[in-house]
């Protein structure tokens, strides 16, 4: 496996990313090449300050950095030869099999679409976002690339969520939902109302609209949504964990008799913050597109990045990118089959 790092666009600078690529390197033995991804000087400063020497280990050298307030498309156009741009084109040009960037999260989608394409037959790439429950995960998707939507692109999310879902967390049967207002079928919006005809006929183990209270009961394995909804979803998760947490460790430092208390308690609540941890995946896919692109966090740390890299190998190893081509022309062969969908569909193109 060959992967490319941008190790530029992170918030904590290129080290830091430099050290997360050291660790993933000591356990993965299925890399056969990594190219890290910036400016070369920079680069060269932070390895041996690493004691970082391995033969798998390139560089390539990319003069600029696509900030995160830089606005994508007009960026990628006028920073040609930035890291997220040289990275995903070093994909493109097939010297790797996947990117991993902790950048600007536009501008890694920006450039997946203009330099990779979409797979053929999906209309709409998506981000997904593994989010852990007590006693499971779920995929969401879309989790913040697409703010306006199509029941096509709705559709395509459940297919390839589903797929992601069997395929790196393992679930074999995972249950598909659309989120929305309400369980009944005739709850929601044009979108969700629309996406829920299109989900009915496809081969997904399909249980219909879920609604927020749901997401944390093991009811649901895959949550679809537009990326405008699964961002405030996801955003409002992390915030909410952290808060938990503050306030926690607040009142449970309020006195010694709970200080007591939360020191007979430590190893449950270091079990919690572990699994509840973000870092745990180190980042999120980009699904659909004819290459594997995986983003991390712009404020991940080493163990965030080293983590990134080992999801992004199973992406490679298990082939998702050419399950969910076969997959997707499946569907669409299946909606288009039916006449009243394909109507439904045709209209909204």
């Amino acid at each position: 496996m060959r992967i490319a790092v941008d190790v530029m666009g992170g918030d904590h600078g290129c080290g830091v990313v430099i050290e997360g690529v050291k660790r993933a390197l000591q356990t993965e033995k299925r890399i056969t090449a990594l190219y890290l991804v910036g400016d070369r000087s920079e680069i060269h400063a932070a390895l041996p300050q690493r004691g970082f020497r391995d033969h798998r280990v390139h560089v390539v050298h990319a003069s600029e950095v696509l900030t995160m307030t830089d606005k994508p498309a007009a960026a990628l156009r006028k920073k040609k030869d930035c890291s997220i741009a040289r990275a995903v084109e070093l994909v493109h040009d097939g010297k790797v099999d996947a990117v991993i960037s902790p950048g600007n999260t536009g501008g890694i989608f920006a450039a997946a679409t203009f330099k990779l394409g979409r797979i053929p037959g999906v209309d709409r790439g998506c981000i997904a976002t593994v989010i852990p429950t007590p006693d499971h995960e779920f995929v969401l998707l879309d989790a913040g690339a697409n703010i306006e939507c199509k029941p096509l692109h709705l559709a395509h999310y459940a297919v390839m969520g589903s797929i992601y879902s069997r395929e790196i967390l393992g679930y074999q049967n995972p249950r598909v939902g659309i989120l929305s207002i309400g369980t009944e079928e005739t709850k929601g919006n044009e979108l969700t109302l629309g996406a829920f005809k299109l989900c009915k006929l496809l081969d997904l183990n399909f249980i219909g609209n879920v609604e927020g209270h749901d997401l944390f009961r093991n009811r649901v394995d895959v949550v679809v949504c537009d990326g405008f909804v699964g961002n405030i979803v996801l955003k409002t998760c992390e915030s909410l964990a952290l808060a938990m947490f503050s306030m926690l460790k607040r009142e449970l430092t309020a006195n010694p008799r709970r200080q007591l208390g939360a020191l007979l308690a430590q190893n449950a609540f270091r079990t919690i913050k572990r699994r509840m941890d973000p870092e745990g995946f180190g980042g999120a896919p980009l699904l659909g597109f004819n290459g594997t692109v995986m983003k991390a966090h712009g404020s991940a740390r080493e163990r965030a990045i080293a983590n990134a890299i080992h999801i992004t190998t199973e992406n490679i190893q298990h082939q998702v990118n050419q399950i969910i081509a076969n997959e997707i022309a499946r569907a669409n062969e299946r909606l288009i089959a039916d006449e009243t969908v394909a109507a439904i569909v045709l209209s909204q193109n």
